[in-house]
Protein backbone atom coordinates (compact mmCIF):
# COMPACT_ATOMS: atom_id res chain seq x y z
CA UNK A 1 0.00 0.00 0.00
CA UNK A 2 1.66 3.32 -1.12
CA UNK A 3 -1.30 5.66 -0.59
CA UNK A 4 -2.16 7.91 2.49
CA UNK A 5 -4.36 6.30 5.30
CA UNK A 6 -7.73 7.57 6.23
CA UNK A 7 -10.09 7.00 9.04
CA UNK A 8 -13.71 7.23 8.91
CA UNK A 9 -16.08 7.82 11.72
CA UNK A 10 -19.79 8.32 12.49
CA UNK A 11 -22.18 8.64 15.09
CA UNK A 12 -25.35 9.16 14.97
CA UNK A 13 -27.71 11.13 18.05
CA UNK A 14 -28.70 7.65 19.55
CA UNK A 15 -24.79 6.84 20.18
CA UNK A 16 -22.54 7.61 22.75
CA UNK A 17 -19.99 9.06 21.49
CA UNK A 18 -17.21 8.74 19.27
CA UNK A 19 -14.28 7.44 21.67
CA UNK A 20 -14.27 3.75 21.02
CA UNK A 21 -14.04 4.62 16.85
CA UNK A 22 -11.16 7.51 18.09
CA UNK A 23 -9.29 5.34 19.98
CA UNK A 24 -9.55 2.42 17.02
CA UNK A 25 -8.43 4.99 14.75
CA UNK A 26 -4.75 6.37 16.56
CA UNK A 27 -3.67 2.51 17.26
CA UNK A 28 -3.88 2.91 13.10
CA UNK A 29 -1.80 5.52 13.17
CA UNK A 30 -4.39 7.26 11.30
CA UNK A 31 -2.91 10.96 10.54
CA UNK A 32 -5.48 13.86 12.43
CA UNK A 33 -5.71 15.51 9.23
CA UNK A 34 -7.05 12.63 7.34
CA UNK A 35 -9.62 11.60 9.79
CA UNK A 36 -13.50 12.54 9.04
CA UNK A 37 -16.24 12.31 10.97
CA UNK A 38 -20.13 12.97 10.85
CA UNK A 39 -22.71 13.06 13.52
CA UNK A 40 -25.80 11.76 11.81
CA UNK A 41 -27.94 9.41 11.08
CA UNK A 42 -26.53 6.46 8.34
CA UNK A 43 -29.86 6.58 6.04
CA UNK A 44 -27.71 8.04 3.90
CA UNK A 45 -24.72 9.04 2.03
CA UNK A 46 -25.66 12.75 2.02
CA UNK A 47 -23.11 13.66 5.17
CA UNK A 48 -20.90 16.69 4.90
CA UNK A 49 -17.32 14.88 6.24
CA UNK A 50 -17.77 11.70 3.94
CA UNK A 51 -18.49 13.77 0.96
CA UNK A 52 -14.88 15.50 2.35
CA UNK A 53 -12.90 13.12 2.46
CA UNK A 54 -14.26 11.04 -0.98
CA UNK A 55 -12.37 14.08 -2.62
CA UNK A 56 -9.53 13.58 -0.76
CA UNK A 57 -9.17 9.81 -1.45
CA UNK A 58 -6.79 8.78 -4.19
CA UNK A 59 -5.98 5.54 -5.62
CA UNK A 60 -3.62 3.37 -3.60
CA UNK A 61 -5.12 5.25 -0.47
CA UNK A 62 -6.02 2.94 2.66
CA UNK A 63 -9.31 3.76 4.78
CA UNK A 64 -10.38 2.19 7.77
CA UNK A 65 -13.99 1.91 9.39
CA UNK A 66 -14.56 0.30 12.71
CA UNK A 67 -17.54 -1.53 11.49
CA UNK A 68 -19.60 -1.55 8.60
CA UNK A 69 -22.54 0.43 9.89
CA UNK A 70 -20.52 3.21 10.61
CA UNK A 71 -20.25 3.76 7.23
CA UNK A 72 -24.00 3.56 6.84
CA UNK A 73 -27.25 1.49 7.47
CA UNK A 74 -29.05 1.52 4.35
CA UNK A 75 -28.54 -2.28 2.42
CA UNK A 76 -28.45 -0.85 -1.57
CA UNK A 77 -26.35 2.54 -0.38
CA UNK A 78 -23.76 0.51 1.59
CA UNK A 79 -23.08 -1.55 -1.62
CA UNK A 80 -23.06 1.08 -3.66
CA UNK A 81 -20.72 2.97 -1.75
CA UNK A 82 -18.60 -0.14 -1.47
CA UNK A 83 -18.27 -0.39 -5.02
CA UNK A 84 -17.31 3.68 -5.62
CA UNK A 85 -14.36 3.53 -3.10
CA UNK A 86 -12.82 -0.06 -4.07
CA UNK A 87 -13.45 -0.16 -8.22
CA UNK A 88 -13.89 3.86 -9.09
CA UNK A 89 -11.38 5.35 -6.45
CA UNK A 90 -9.54 2.64 -6.24
CA UNK A 91 -8.39 2.22 -2.87
CA UNK A 92 -8.65 -0.70 -0.08
CA UNK A 93 -10.54 -0.41 2.69
CA UNK A 94 -10.25 -2.13 6.10
CA UNK A 95 -13.12 -3.07 8.35
CA UNK A 96 -11.64 -3.32 11.95
CA UNK A 97 -13.71 -5.57 13.52
CA UNK A 98 -14.37 -7.66 10.23
CA UNK A 99 -11.06 -9.17 9.42
CA UNK A 100 -13.12 -10.87 6.04
CA UNK A 101 -13.70 -7.04 5.01
CA UNK A 102 -10.15 -6.38 4.40
CA UNK A 103 -9.53 -5.82 0.78
CA UNK A 104 -5.91 -5.60 1.00
CA UNK A 105 -5.80 -9.55 1.19
CA UNK A 106 -7.74 -12.02 -0.66
CA UNK A 107 -8.08 -9.94 -3.88
CA UNK A 108 -8.15 -13.67 -6.04
CA UNK A 109 -11.52 -14.45 -7.21
CA UNK A 110 -12.55 -16.95 -4.04
CA UNK A 111 -11.45 -13.99 -1.67
CA UNK A 112 -13.31 -11.27 -3.80
CA UNK A 113 -16.04 -13.99 -3.48
CA UNK A 114 -16.46 -14.24 0.29
CA UNK A 115 -16.30 -10.32 1.10
CA UNK A 116 -19.39 -9.62 -1.51
CA UNK A 117 -20.70 -12.03 0.98
CA UNK A 118 -19.75 -11.03 3.73
CA UNK A 119 -20.71 -7.27 2.82
CA UNK A 120 -23.61 -8.07 1.82
CA UNK A 121 -24.68 -9.43 4.96
CA UNK A 122 -23.35 -7.25 7.32
CA UNK A 123 -24.76 -4.84 5.11
CA UNK A 124 -28.34 -6.14 5.64
CA UNK A 125 -27.78 -6.51 9.52
CA UNK A 126 -27.46 -2.67 9.57
CA UNK A 127 -30.50 -1.49 7.64
CA UNK A 128 -31.76 -4.32 9.55
CA UNK A 129 -30.89 -3.03 12.80
CA UNK A 130 -31.76 0.95 11.98
CA UNK A 131 -35.37 -0.39 10.99
CA UNK A 132 -35.77 -1.90 14.28
CA UNK A 133 -34.45 1.11 16.07
CA UNK A 134 -37.01 3.58 14.44
CA UNK A 135 -39.88 0.95 14.70
CA UNK A 136 -38.90 0.67 18.88
CA UNK A 137 -39.14 4.51 19.05
CA UNK A 138 -42.21 5.03 16.93
CA UNK A 139 -43.51 2.22 19.33
CA UNK A 140 -42.88 3.90 22.14
CA UNK A 141 -43.79 7.60 21.41
CA UNK A 142 -46.93 5.85 20.80
CA UNK A 143 -47.20 4.37 23.98
CA UNK A 144 -46.14 7.47 25.72
CA UNK A 145 -48.91 9.82 23.72
CA UNK A 146 -51.86 6.81 25.21
CA UNK A 147 -50.21 7.94 28.61
CA UNK A 148 -51.00 11.59 27.96
CA UNK A 149 -47.15 12.24 27.23
CA UNK A 150 -46.75 15.21 25.27
CA UNK A 151 -43.74 15.86 22.91
CA UNK A 152 -42.14 19.27 21.82
CA UNK A 153 -41.64 22.66 23.58
CA UNK A 154 -44.19 23.39 26.06
CA UNK A 155 -46.24 26.38 23.96
CA UNK A 156 -45.64 29.64 25.41
CA UNK A 157 -47.84 31.58 28.18
CA UNK A 158 -49.89 34.05 26.28
CA UNK A 159 -48.46 37.77 27.11
CA UNK A 160 -50.23 40.46 29.75
CA UNK A 161 -52.50 42.10 27.42
CA UNK A 162 -53.64 39.36 25.43
CA UNK A 163 -57.01 39.82 26.92
CA UNK A 164 -57.74 43.32 26.26
CA UNK A 165 -56.21 42.82 22.75
CA UNK A 166 -58.51 39.90 21.98
CA UNK A 167 -61.36 42.02 23.04
CA UNK A 168 -60.48 44.93 21.16
CA UNK A 169 -59.56 42.70 18.03
CA UNK A 170 -63.57 40.93 18.51
CA UNK A 171 -64.82 44.57 19.05
CA UNK A 172 -63.27 45.27 15.48
CA UNK A 173 -61.67 48.25 17.32
CA UNK A 174 -58.18 47.05 15.77
CA UNK A 175 -57.37 45.02 13.08
CA UNK A 176 -55.62 41.42 13.20
CA UNK A 177 -52.35 42.70 12.00
CA UNK A 178 -52.48 45.50 14.78
CA UNK A 179 -53.64 42.70 17.52
CA UNK A 180 -51.06 40.77 16.32
CA UNK A 181 -48.00 43.22 16.81
CA UNK A 182 -49.51 44.29 19.88
CA UNK A 183 -48.87 41.07 21.49
CA UNK A 184 -45.41 40.26 19.22
CA UNK A 185 -46.35 37.76 17.33
CA UNK A 186 -47.18 36.86 14.21
CA UNK A 187 -50.97 37.12 12.59
CA UNK A 188 -51.59 33.60 12.53
CA UNK A 189 -50.37 33.19 15.70
CA UNK A 190 -52.28 35.20 17.14
CA UNK A 191 -55.14 33.84 15.59
CA UNK A 192 -54.68 30.41 16.42
CA UNK A 193 -54.21 31.29 20.37
CA UNK A 194 -57.69 33.37 20.00
CA UNK A 195 -59.60 30.69 18.81
CA UNK A 196 -57.87 28.22 21.94
CA UNK A 197 -58.61 31.24 23.91
CA UNK A 198 -62.02 31.38 23.07
CA UNK A 199 -63.17 28.05 23.57
CA UNK A 200 -61.74 27.66 26.60
CA UNK A 201 -63.44 30.62 28.44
Amino acid sequence: MTGNVFGYIRVSSTDQNEERQLVAMKERNVPGKNLFMDKQSGKDFERPSYKKMIRRLKPGDLLYILSIDRLGRNYMEIQEQWRILTREKKIDICVLDMPLLDTRSGKDLMGTFIADLVLQILSFVAQNERENIRRRQAEGIAAAQARGVRFGRPPRPLPPNFCAVHKAWRGKKITLQQAAKACEMPPGTFYSKAVKYENHT
